[in-house]
């Protein structure tokens, strides 16, 4: 009898013992989470269309947003939900006070305005509508001059026309390669594509040579930025390979570049 009550001591110490480890182990960590994994600095990239403080407070957005932890937890578990413009946001842990918000936006080439929609378009490079939105964003051409009077989200342009589907998304993706992203990018039936830079008016025209077109386009905007030149009329829908002159007209005389 003594023996077995020895043992049930034993037994009780044991466990009292493995209680108060595991209760001291429980109160550490939470210590650690509570006092140590603070949100002190958040670091953002890969953002164009939104601030950095606008993307900060779209996923810092509730009472525990304090805490490092509970944040990139959240986001681990949690989708972050349909953001304009953006594809997918990834929360990380730098340090336990810093956060990274990794930012992949939707690769946006240009936009055109519904009006039964009342809003702007906004097309990738396969023609597919990204967004509808009121919002103007910095940098993306508008486009005009096309018969689309509506849109589905997420399904191609219904453009009638195949060919000026195809120079549409072919033009602006050679512009934004060549970083020369126009104001506004118009079609016309007789001219072809026409593109905007400021008061100066380019007529691409067609699609033969259009990367040809638009190397030479960069080189004549600089040459003209250089001489002073702000507004006139860029004729480059003739040009060939054979026949490089390129004509700007301006009011007063035209200047063969």
């Amino acid at each position: 009898m003594i023996k077995e009550e020895r043992r049930k001591r034993k037994r009780r110490k044991v466990q009292l013992y493995i209680f108060l480890t595991v209760t001291l182990l429980i109160a550490l960590a939470v210590y650690i989470v509570v006092e140590v994994f603070t949100v002190e600095h958040v670091v953002v990239e890969g953002n164009e269309w939104y601030a950095s403080k606008q993307i900060e407070e779209m996923l810092l957005n509730d009472e525990y947003s304090w805490n490092s932890l509970y944040v990139t937890l959240k986001y681990h578990f949690v989708d972050i939900g349909e953001v304009p413009f953006v594809d997918e946001m990834e929360v990380s842990l730098d340090d336990p006070h810093t956060l990274r918000i990794k930012v992949y936006e939707k690769a946006i080439l240009g936009y055109l305005y519904i009006p039964i929609l009342g809003q702007n378009a906004y097309f990738d490079k396969d023609g597919f509508v990204l967004e509808t939105s009121t919002n103007i964003i910095p940098d993306v051409p508008k486009i005009t001059g096309l018969n689309c009077s509506e849109v589905a989200l997420y399904e191609k342009l219904p453009l009638e026309d195949e060919g000026v589907l195809r120079l549409l998304l072919n033009l602006t993706q050679t512009l934004k390669k060549y970083d020369l992203v126009p104001n506004e990018i118009t079609f016309d039936k007789e001219e072809g594509a026409i593109v905007y830079y400021g008061d100066i008016r380019t007529i691409i025209g067609g699609e033969e040579y259009l990367s040809q077109k638009v190397i030479r386009l960069s080189e004549i905007l600089l040459e003209l930025s250089n001489r002073g030149l702000s507004s006139g009329t860029l004729h480059l829908e003739n040009w060939t390979e054979e026949s490089k002159d390129i004509v700007f007209d301006m009011e007063e005389r035209d200047e063969n570049l």
